[in-house]
């Protein structure tokens, strides 16, 4: 028997996404003249005859986007993700359209999630988050041709639209600012290898520390989740070394990381600040309220949310972005955690 032929089928055909397809057939939507050629001649090559009932379901634009997210542990937060949900939301809304938001506890079942809700027509693309080298929901989507912009990276030779922020130069940013107050022997609090993120960030302390002619001491970086008790227990170890290796600023991926950073300091009875620097990264409404108040980096989330649903609506009226991919800075905000020189130190 004669294998029916399926939406799908003539999105891969014609190069597009099955909402474009869609757009075309059920003309729901604006798509550009040359787009929409390719679609009716890939039906008319495949002979694609969409069901009455398919047809119903695909004229119906749902105005959705889905986004997914992995359960925070308890004992974590992740403030970024919540600001970044609120501000992809609120800018959706501005263009009449709306989030629908779905757990995924389990990464084993997420591409199913994802399938059922392409296959059914729930969203009309994806926001995706958290993204990392290999992420399979990015692989997924680019193959079933669906619209999906992400906020992260991931595979260098995968093509795909994203938003992200330039997390090398933030932390560049936050050794060029410790290095002009005179710090040399400066640690950094990183994530594990498997954290495309963190490889970024870690490229930043790096590049400043070859660019200034200093040397990385073995044990100034230490790899490790982003646990407040994890970052506390490897700032007791820097603290433990003699008083001429223990570095003198210590930067941190994130606000979290940097709170068990600073209190592992205080702790021993030394000072944030007038003794040892710390710097975090993220900018988290508590951070000026920490006593003392913490320097970190500040991401612009509001302006990743617009731009990444403007993006995703560029692609779901079959046009392509531009520029499809996004790489903003973060700003670095000085408050008293590294308000001291470091002169006494050289």
């Amino acid at each position: 028997m004669k294998k029916s032929v399926t939406i799908r089928d003539v999105a891969k055909r014609a190069g597009v996404s099955t909402a474009t397809v869609s757009y075309v057939l059920n003309d729901t939507r604006t798509v550009r003249p040359e787009t929409r050629q390719r679609v009716l001649q890939a039906v008319e090559e495949l002979g694609y005859h969409p069901s009455v009932i398919a047809k119903g379901l695909q004229a119906r634009e749902s105005r959705m986007f889905g986004y997914s997210w992995r359960p925070v542990p308890p004992d974590q937060l992740n403030p970024i993700l919540e600001k970044f949900i609120h501000s992809i939301a609120e800018a959706a809304a501005r263009h009449d359209y709306h989030v629908l938001t779905f757990p995924c506890p389990d990464p084993a079942c997420e591409i199913d999630v994802y399938s059922r809700m392409v296959e059914s027509g729930r969203v009309d693309g994806f926001v995706l988050s958290d993204t990392n080298a290999d992420d399979q929901r990015v692989r997924y989507l680019l193959d079933a041709r669906f619209p999906f912009v992400a906020f992260g990276r991931a595979n260098a030779d995968w093509d795909f639209p994203w938003v992200d922020v330039d997390g090398a130069d933030g932390i560049d940013q936050a050794l060029t600012h410790l290095l002009d107050l005179g710090h040399r022997r400066i640690a950094c609090l990183a994530w594990p290898e498997d954290s495309l993120t963190g490889r970024y960030r870690l490229e930043g302390y790096l590049r400043a520390m070859a660019r200034a002619g200093l040397t990385v001491e073995p044990g100034w970086i230490i790899r490790t989740e982003n646990y407040y008790h994890h970052a506390h227990q490897s700032t007791q170890n820097w603290l433990a070394l003699p008083s001429e290796h223990r570095p003198t600023a210590i930067v941190a991926l994130t606000d979290l990381m940097a709170m068990g950073v600073m209190n592992a300091i205080a702790d021993s009875g030394l000072r944030v600040g007038p003794d040892i620097a710390v710097v975090g990264f993220d900018d988290v409404p508590i951070t000026g309220y920490l006593r003392p108040s913490l320097t970190s980096l500040r991401q612009p989330i509001a302006q990743i949310g617009e731009q990444t649903v403007s993006m995703l609506i560029d692609l779901v009226r079959g046009e392509k972005p531009e520029p499809a991919q996004v790489l903003l800075k973060p700003r670095l905000i000085v408050r008293d955690s590294t308000a001291h020189s470091a002169q006494r130190f050289r």
